[in-house]
């Protein structure tokens, strides 16, 4: 015989002699084959389908079975009965000792305790309430308020399981902190075992009302410490799923940022739902970040789903690492505005445009966490893109940013970015982004006319290729890799430079009617350091430019020459072109010094050779080029062109030293013979041509590594 809720169901014979062990009979079992069924209602015993005589202790056993069972089910109406008819404040101390029994922490109740009964869910309202915090804790208390009222289930009490459908709290103020234990385990206060380190140790709350609230988070160890307003709006609790029900503004640091935030969302406790959408409506601003966001997150605890309409404008990219653990580029202000998205694993940053500088900037971008590191793809396009943008990401200083009037004096110029990579950032993801942009613009209009580019970083290594852009008419081609895990960092670099133009890549050189034809190039470099300044600073390899088949101008070629006369003339009649044989540009790289192999400018008029070296880790050029005519001049100050200075601001000059010597020779000379002061300025050329072809074989040779 079994019992089952408030039936006894009374079973075959030799099922029956269980009863035997239960302790209501010592007699042998009844013996029957027939069904019998019996119902209880208090003392009294009916059965149905056949009557059967019971022996008289079976009748007793089943009878203080049914007294029991009506004192258990009993037990709890009777309580809140009392409660309700007598008054609660008598239950104060043993619900304050019994909590504190349970969690090792105080409650105490400074006000009266009410009770409203009601099936299956009464109410218990406690007033001046005070709930304490752990020892460990920042704060005394975890909660305070001036009146707690609470829904219990009763249902569920009676299995032994406390649960709050509804819970109202009156002027709340609660502090929440997170840390660890000695041992490194994770603790929270919210959590009532005495260790508060078993997350089945809460009390399951359905939804909370919050009337001029005041909550507080801490978790140092996350640097992170937030106070909050809230307060609900009771009579939108009935309204669609998707109604914000929560009012509320936050102030403070979120990993170790400063924030300041405002805006609704739904049910204080929906958020915790892991298969409906929680609305939310936010405006913050993190450091100099500022975000709005509006739409619905699915598991607002571990962001499940999330379908926001997002817009972000700061001063840095690079200034989210802190919130988003992603290592973004430097960049300079921004703004961007499209959809967030996330289904599982995946981030999904769609159909936004922005702008970033001067830069406009366009694409979908998304991360993929769950691996060893996320991985961040995507695709961004511009129709105008600014290189100074870009200046910021490969360490070059922004030199529109103003300093303050204290500010010491800046360093001299420097053309090579020289801001450090953080390539201890490069370790918080993998990536590959593909960008392309129509127009290129740079402040001194170096002819660029679109780019496409391939990033990839993997496991701290940086790759850029392709890294194609239009310049000058040609195009360059250029080939990037970093190694972020040596220390220092090391770089490669491969460039070729195919069909460029020399009028439109020097526009500050006044070229005239010069054609240079096809410009070539190509070099190859390895270095190492932090910066691209320090890379090529210590970079060895070679670097050459070969020209052919051009026209360059007449008038420039004499002034080079110092042909007074020939510049005289032409500038009185015009100028006219004269063809280009040649001219080569090769440099051997040795530790960030480019010494001259061969530097030749040959046309049918003259012939320029060079000689020197640039320095590129002191940023200083020191060049000489000596020109050498082809056809005689009356009058020719010849002497040799040194460029000099630094590569922000070169100096041309001549060698004034030579000009003067061959001016007193022709005054010392005319003193004589006034007809005599013409010897030393005559050039009698004709100087011979450059063995042109051998040149530009060995440059071209070099450039492709044969």
């Amino acid at each position: 015989m079994a019992l089952s809720g408030s039936r006894i169901v009374a079973t075959p014979a030799r099922e029956v002699g269980a009863v035997q062990h239960t302790g209501c009979s010592n007699r042998p079992a009844l013996a029957t084959t027939a069904w019998v069924v019996l119902r209880t209602d208090a003392t009294r015993l009916t059965h149905y389908k056949r009557q059967m005589p019971l022996s008289l202790p079976l009748r007793r056993c089943l009878k203080w079975t049914t007294l029991v069972l009506a004192g258990v089910l009993a037990l709890p109406v009777l309580l809140l009965l009392s409660l309700a008819l007598f008054g609660a404040n008598w239950a104060r101390g043993p619900v304050q000792d019994l909590v504190l029994h349970k969690t090792g922490r105080l409650l105490l109740i400074g006000g009266d305790i009410g009770v409203t009964l009601a099936w299956p869910q009464p109410r218990v309202r406690a007033q001046a309430l005070a709930f304490a915090n752990p020892a460990w804790a920042a704060a005394p208390h975890m909660l305070t308020a001036d009146a707690v009222e609470a829904s219990i289930d009763l249902p569920q009490l009676l299995r032994g399981r406390l649960v709050v459908p509804e819970l109202r709290l009156e002027r709340p103020r609660v502090f929440l902190e997170q840390g660890t234990d000695a041992a490194g385990a994770l603790r929270k206060t919210w959590l009532f075992d005495k260790a508060q380190t078993d997350d089945d140790a809460r009390i399951p709350v359905g939804r909370v009302l919050i009337d001029r609230g005041e909550v507080s988070y801490l978790d140092p160890a996350q640097r992170t410490d937030l106070r909050a307003e809230l307060s609900t709006d009771e009579g939108l609790m009935q309204a669609s799923a998707t109604a914000r029900t929560l009012a509320f503004k936050a102030q403070g640091r979120l990993r170790g940022v400063a924030l300041a935030a405002q805006g609704s969302g739904g049910a204080v406790l929906r958020w915790r739902d892991e298969g409906e959408p929680y609305p939310l409506q936010i405006t913050a601003t993190l450091g100099r970040t500022h975000v709005r966001a509006e739409g619905t997150v699915t598991g607002l605890l571990r962001y499940r789903g999330v379908d926001l309409q997002l817009a972000l404008r700061g001063d840095d990219l690079a200034a989210l690492y802190p919130l988003l653990g992603l290592a973004l580029p430097h960049t300079p202000p921004y703004r961007t505005a499209g959809r967030l998205l996330r289904t599982d694993a995946l981030w999904r940053y769609e159909a936004f445009t922005g702008r970033v500088g001067q830069s406009d900037l366009a694409g979908t971008l998304q991360v993929v966490t769950g691996g060893p590191r996320p991985v961040l793809s995507g695709t961004l396009a511009s129709r105008r893109l600014d290189l100074a943008d870009l200046g910021p990401a490969v360490g070059a200083r922004d030199k529109t940013a103003a300093r303050p009037a204290e500010a010491k004096p800046a360093p001299a110029a420097r053309v090579l970015p020289d801001l450090p990579f953080d390539t201890a950032r490069w370790a918080s993801l993998d990536a590959d982004i593909t960008l392309t942009a129509q127009a290129l613009l740079r402040p001194d209009a170096l002819p660029l006319d679109g780019l496409t580019l391939r990033l990839r970083l993997n496991d701290r290594q940086l790759t850029l290729d392709p890294f194609n852009v239009g310049l000058a008419g040609g195009q360059l081609r250029a080939q990037v890799r970093l190694d972020g895990r040596a220390e220092p960092l090391q770089g490669r670099a491969t460039l070729q430079l195919r069909g460029a133009q020399l009028t439109r890549l020097l526009p500050a050189v006044d070229l005239r009617k010069a054609n240079v034809g096809r410009l070539d190039g190509d070099a190859e470099l390895s270095g190492q350091g932090a910066s691209v300044g320090r890379l090529l600073a210590t970079a060895t390899g070679r670097v050459s430019l070969v020209a052919q088949d051009g026209l360059m101008s007449r008038l420039l070629l004499e002034q080079m020459g110092l042909h007074v006369l020939e510049i005289v003339r032409l500038n009185l009649t015009g100028d006219v072109t004269v063809p280009l044989r040649c001219a080569v540009a090769d440099f051997g790289v040795n530790k960030g010094v480019m010494e001259v192999r061969a530097l030749v400018l040959d046309t049918a008029v003259n012939t320029v050779t060079g000689s020197g070296r640039i320095d590129l880790a002191q940023e200083r050029v020191d060049l000489s080029f000596v020109p050498r005519t082809k056809v005689s001049s009356l009058l020719a100050l010849r002497s040799p062109i040194h460029l000099r200075g630094s590569l922000a601001q070169p100096v041309v000059a001549l060698d004034t030293a030579q000009v003067v010597t061959r001016g007193l020779g022709a005054l010392a000379l005319g003193l004589i013979n006034p007809w005599l002061v013409l010897v030393p300025l005559i050039e009698a050329g004709p100087g011979a041509d450059s063995p042109c072809a051998a040149l530009v074989r060995e440059a071209q040779t070099r450039g492709t590594g044969r």
